[in-house]
């Protein structure tokens, strides 16, 4: 593919940025205070300085951050401290991460892994499985590969059949974007990491069902809750927007485009991001607004003008992925804008990392760096890809 880079695009030190601040910032503050030397896996929980205040643990973000540790001795160095740790992520997720009675995946354990809550969604598999990807990929095992397809299977089953009990009645049937979003990049990375052949079917899928149901032309949307068919549904649910959602939907579709180098796939990504830029961009504060209302009308969720680390880092991803794709200088102005706004506001200079919640305005709402949802990811995998892509394009 012919990257098209704008010529206003200050490469050079957008690549230092990232660079720097994944190896030098963000990947120490993680390693140095989140690794458990007792019980293996990784603490979650973290204050602002990188203490622990709560040492239960999320199972996706032991796959999460295992994932991340993989990926980095695969593709950049095989740094001893990121094998070992990886490999101890993935021994706590064996150990602890996997119910016996009917094999699926806790959500919440404690320190040394007793089991203290299950969720109805499967995305613990799915993150297991790009762990057990890139470990297969990095120790040549089989055992590892076996894990990664196994996980995906399950993800992929329980989106097709939910296990009970079910959350809601089947009196208002409804399907959301995140199944098939994170279809796509699950399948993305075990294409990678295993070299698994059925990915650009799968793929395909989750893209059609996106397309077909979620990206509706006639109001320029990227509907998070539609029914069964793809009808917009007049009550809160189908009201409600989640732009950092659909534009970490839009990325993963422009980037299956750069992939196979099919430029309507790079165009339907690009409008997704389009259409949720203009709903979600914040005009008084600046900042991604973490829900808005499909037709002006109020918002049930009372958070939804906060402004929320993760759909920053993946606008970052989705604006310079679309600005190296087309040459659009609209798309470079949006990154440096969501960019300059993220980095004075999330960043900690202090400390180290960014903080996860901002009011409205910016000003920072709680100080701690992590959580049960919160944690080595969405960062670290912005600050990766971005430095990755823009290593890719040609010295000006």
């Amino acid at each position: 593919m012919a990257y098209a880079p704008h010529p206003s695009l200050p490469t050079a030190s957008l690549l230092s940025t990232y660079r720097d601040g994944l190896l030098e910032n963000t990947l120490p503050f993680w390693l140095n205070h989140a690794c458990d030397q007792q019980h293996g896996g990784f603490f979650g929980s973290l204050d602002e300085r990188g203490q622990v205040i709560d040492t239960d643990k999320s199972i996706w973000q032991q796959g999460r951050f295992t994932w991340l540790l993989a990926e980095l001795a695969n593709n950049l160095s095989p740094d001893p401290t990121w094998v070992q740790w990886a490999k101890s992520g993935a021994d706590f997720l064996d150990t602890h991460g996997f119910d016996p009675e009917d094999g699926r995946m806790f959500f919440q354990v404690t320190r040394d892994g007793i089991p203290l809550r299950k969720r109805r969604y499967s995305f613990s598999e799915a993150f297991a499985a790009i762990a057990y990807g890139e470990l297969a990929q990095l120790f040549n095992d089989t055992n590892y590969r076996d894990k990664a397809l196994a996980c995906f299977q399950t993800f992929q089953n329980h989106l097709a059949n939910p296990p009970g009990p079910a959350k809601f009645t089947n009196a208002r049937p409804t399907r959301g974007i995140g199944g098939a979003m994170i279809t796509i990049n699950i399948a993305q990375q075990l294409r990678e990491s295993i070299k698994l052949e059925s990915a650009n079917a799968i793929i395909d899928q989750a893209i059609a069902e996106i397309e077909t149901f979620h990206v509706h032309n006639d109001i320029e949307c990227v509907v998070e809750t539609v029914s069964p068919e793809g009808k917009r549904i007049d009550h809160f649910d189908g009201r409600t927007l989640n732009p950092g959602h659909a534009i970490e939907a839009a990325w993963f579709i422009m980037w299956e485009g750069k992939v196979r180098q099919d430029s309507r796939l790079i165009e339907l990504g690009c409008r997704m991001l389009d259409w949720m830029w203009e709903r979600g961009w914040d005009q008084e504060f600046g900042g991604i607004l973490y829900f808005t209302s499909l037709d002006e009308a109020p918002i049930q969720e009372y958070w939804q003008d906060m402004k929320f680390w993760w759909p920053h880092n993946e606008t970052i991803i989705a604006t310079l992925l679309a600005a190296i794709l087309t040459g659009d200088p609209k798309y470079v102005r949006w990154h440096q804008q969501v960019h300059d706004w993220s980095y004075q506001h999330f960043a900690d200079p202090t400390n180290g990392e960014w903080f996860g919640y901002l009011r409205r305005d910016g000003a920072i709402s709680n100080r701690l760096k992590g959580n049960l949802w919160k944690g080595p990811f969405h960062l670290p995998r912005m600050e990766w890809i971005c430095w990755q892509m823009l290593a890719e394009l040609p010295a000006s």
